[in-house]
């Protein structure tokens, strides 16, 4: 029952289109200041979303970061959308989305 409430909390998340990270998803369902679930059901709901395209997550946080904080370089705004800090997305999902969003190349 537990993990069906994570599965519910994640699409949530994810329907609000402001991109989440695997690893961002899970940590905001696990955290104390969040949704407060075990790790262990965390993982679970994050990883039965089969149908989710991270890279298209990763192009939302970006657009995101664009909007609300102008003036991103591509090399810096790489480095928040993978950094354990910031978005956790993979290396390949940040270069991707800031690829995407017209940047360039880091």
């Amino acid at each position: 029952m537990s993990q069906q409430q994570a599965i519910d909390a994640a699409e949530s998340y994810l329907s609000e289109d402001t991109g989440w990270s695997q690893a961002g998803l899970i940590a905001q369902l696990s955290s104390s200041y969040g949704n407060g679930f075990s790790v262990s059901d965390a993982t679970v709901a994050v990883d039965s979303l089969t149908s989710v395209n991270w890279n298209q997550q990763a192009v939302l946080a970006a657009q995101g970061y664009m909007t609300s904080e102008p003036g991103w370089s591509a090399c810096g705004l790489v480095q928040q959308l993978d950094s354990p800090y910031g978005s956790q997305f993979t290396q390949a999902q940040a270069e991707y989305a800031v690829q995407t969003v017209g940047l360039g190349s880091c």
